[in-house]
């Protein structure tokens, strides 16, 4: 039997602490059913009380304070609602804790946002992690030491794991428990809460607003004119002239701002434009190719599906809600007909 330790702390989203519970228990269940001893021992563990309210209306009774854990399988920090500069100086002891119960062999996980409590604890220093989408440049910023992969769902380096934005994180519950209780068990609780096991990637589910966190004001000057002008044909020359630089000098202060190079940026930039059109279902795929700046219509599938995962195509149909209604009447026609 495994035992995990489930990070308790006010700042804690509820979901992130109810449906972790939910899916390990399912797991038990499943053990049960195949006449086997549960697989896993779920402890809430909080660090000075064992009576916390959460910012939610929700409050957890702690079955430990971290002083009295002196042994444990697994530490899971969930995801926390506010911002890290907010958060992670409350919570400096979990910080601690964590570090110090890693050196002696823990093995330790993190939902969402969670991961930026291993970062702080310096556990991922040298590895790769992943965390939500909208906290990667962030993560970038804050821990240059870390390699932070914007599309990975999850990652599993010596002991550590990391998992992608919100519910995307139950896909690393799902991993664990197909880890330590086989394929078997992960079928059988994927089935029952319903999740979509094997997710690989969780790029679609990005919204690109620009990296502008820096103070370089010649190179924040033309993000906003590509931003303006992404449907002309812009080039690095017209770009670097405008920012007063040379060419080679221009794409390195780009890099260094904003963690892509001149022609990234653009590129996302009209693949965001793109998949707003997408969602609205308004126009073909040539027309919105166009408006966003694109000539062929090869170029345009390979660059959206490198940063989205999906081909244009399959994005309209994910998330535009006339393409969805329109599948699910059809669907929802077929079946009435077979029942008359």
């Amino acid at each position: 039997m495994k035992t995990i330790s489930l990070l308790i702390y006010e700042d804690a989203i509820l979901s992130s602490i109810a449906s972790v519970m939910d899916i390990f228990n399912g797991a038990n269940r499943y053990c049960a059913q195949a006449g086997k001893e549960p697989a896993f021992k779920l402890e809430l563990i909080g660090e000075k009380m064992k009576n916390i309210q959460l910012q939610s209306p929700a409050q957890f009774i702690c079955y430990k304070t971290i002083d009295e854990v002196t042994q444990t399988d697994l530490i899971m920090a969930p995801a926390f609602q506010g911002t890290p500069d907010h958060v992670l100086p409350k919570n400096k002891g979990l910080v601690d804790w964590i570090r110090d119960m890693h050196a002696g062999g823990t093995e330790v996980a993190s939902l969402c946002l969670g991961s930026y409590f291993l970062a702080e604890a310096g556990l991922l220093s040298g590895k790769s992690c992943t965390s939500h989408w909208q906290a990667l440049d962030d993560m970038r910023t804050r821990y240059p030491d870390i390699n932070v992969l914007a599309d990975k769902v999850m990652t599993d380096q010596e002991g550590l794991y990391t998992s992608g934005g919100a519910f995307v994180s139950l896909n690393l519950v799902l991993y664990l428990i197909e880890k330590f209780c086989g394929r078997d068990a992960s079928i059988w609780v994927s089935k029952m809460f319903s999740i979509d096991m094997d997710r690989v990637n969780q790029s679609h589910f990005a919204v690109f607003q620009g990296q502008r966190r820096h103070e370089d004001e010649d190179i924040l000057k033309t993000q906003v004119y590509i931003e303006q002008h992404f449907d002309e044909q812009l080039s690095i020359d017209q770009l670097s002239a405008m920012a007063n630089m040379s060419k080679r000098n221009y794409i390195r202060r780009f890099k260094q701002a904003t963690q892509n190079t001149p022609l990234e940026y653009l590129q996302r930039v009209k693949i965001e434009a793109a998949k707003k059109e997408l969602e609205k279902n308004t126009q073909n795929i040539t027309t919105l190719m166009f408006n966003a700046g694109y000539n062929d219509v090869k170029t345009f599938r390979q660059v959206f599906k490198r940063f989205t995962g999906l081909t244009p195509q399959e994005y309209r149909k994910k998330y535009s809600r006339s393409a969805t209604d329109t599948s699910s009447s059809k669907k929802w026609g077929t079946l009435h007909g077979r029942m008359q």
